[in-house]
């Protein structure tokens, strides 16, 4: 068998090759991304102007996310943070507009004191979304109801669903949030 014969089997049998290899990184990657971010895998791609561009936005939280230095609580801390969750709900028979605020405040705070930067709710969403994907809608659904009672606009059943909703994310910023599964992966 001539040399260009063996060319011409041996190029394209590696070209084919390459492009497995591709797609197998590629179906690899995104499945990754999907069960890292959950939820927020959907929602980030289909704001995106194509699946790419969503996929690099997560690739992008996700290298933000590891240079952070996220840290679990000491269980001191952790306790100051149970004892002051349960003032605020407490708060919360008389005066829901305040302790919807002050569990916004608290939220903040707890994430801050885990390490994620707090800068605006935007940049909030994104750094949690990479550990928190699946109790990210909580926030964003609290966030909404906290706004409208700014402007004293919430009903007392919004204002309820969401002190449910922010003690999701607390919850879960308040035990290991995500740090064991982070580790593992």
């Amino acid at each position: 068998m001539s040399t260009g014969t063996l060319l011409e089997i041996i190029i394209p049998l590696v070209v084919v090759i390459a492009l497995i290899a591709g797609a197998t990184a590629l179906v690899i990657r995104r499945r990754h991304l999907r069960e890292r971010f959950g939820p927020e895998y959907d929602r980030t791609v289909e704001d995106a102007d194509s699946r790419l561009a969503g996929e690099r936005e997560l690739s992008a939280r996700e290298k933000r996310h590891d240079a952070l230095d996220i840290k679990p609580l000491p269980s001191t801390t952790r306790d100051r943070y149970a004892g002051e969750w349960t003032r605020v709900q407490q708060e919360f028979v008389d005066r829901p507009e305040v302790a919807v605020r002050d569990a916004d405040q608290l939220v903040t705070s707890l994430m801050h004191e885990r390490g994620y930067p707090t800068e605006g709710f935007e940049q909030q969403m994104k750094d949690l979304s990479v550990e928190h994907g699946r109790t990210l809608e909580h926030y964003r659904a609290a966030h909404e109801v906290e706004t409208l009672s700014v402007q004293h606009k919430a009903t007392t059943e919004q204002l309820r669903g969401a002190m449910v909703h922010y003690r999701s994310l607390f919850d879960e910023l308040l035990s290991d949030g995500g740090q064991a599964r982070h580790a593992r992966a």
